[in-house]
This record gives structure tokens, C-alpha cells and sequence, in this order.
């Protein structure tokens, strides 16, 4: 082996300290990814469907 010291790659961004993960509990409402996608698609059907019932 050579006594030369090979180049790293540069560490990636988190470990810099640049993002940070929280894994602490926080007040507030809790659910679901899947229901509040839900929830969101049924609300856009929703007003679809009522412009189209009910035109200006």
C-alpha cells in the first residue's frame, strides 16, 4: 500500500447537521397519511360534483 491517504467522498447533508429528524411526541391531532389523502380526494369529488349540479 501507498503511504498516500485516499480522497473521501463528502458526507452527506445530515450529517452536517442540516436536517434534522425530530422523533419527539407533539400535541396536536394525529392521523393517518392514507386519511388524510383520503379525505382531501373525497373534497375535490365533492365540489366537482356540486359545480356540476349546481352551475352559476
Amino acid at each position: 500500500m501507498s503511504s498516500r491517504k485516499r480522497k473521501e467522498a463528502p458526507m452527506p447533508a445530515t450529517a452536517a447537521g442540516l436536517l434534522r429528524f425530530f422523533e419527539d411526541e407533539s400535541k396536536g391531532i394525529k392521523i393517518r397519511p392514507e386519511i388524510a389523502l383520503g379525505i382531501g380526494i373525497t373534497l375535490m369529488i365533492l365540489v366537482l360534483v356540486m359545480r356540476l349540479l349546481f352551475p352559476i
